[in-house]
């Protein structure tokens, strides 16, 4: 099963990126790149939400058909 989550991602002053997301207790993920951070962030998700399956907290919500992608385009 598919899950959306929000990601809230910064560049830190070290040139690095840091991601976490208030969706799913514990994810922090940090890259060098926002994709390496991205990836990362994934893994620590799926991670996170099998170890959570069965638990009594709040389960996520499948991902819906249509949704909203914030697009960056650098120029």
């Amino acid at each position: 099963m598919e899950h959306m989550i929000q990601l809230h991602i910064e560049k830190l002053p070290e040139g690095l990126y840091l991601a976490t997301s208030d969706e799913i207790q514990g994810l922090i993920a940090q890259g060098r790149t926002l994709q390496e951070t991205v990836e990362i962030a994934r893994d620590v998700a799926k991670k996170l939400i099998e170890s959570q399956t069965g638990s009594s907290g709040t389960p996520l919500q499948p991902m819906r058909e249509s949704f909203d992608y914030p697009l960056i385009v650098a120029v």
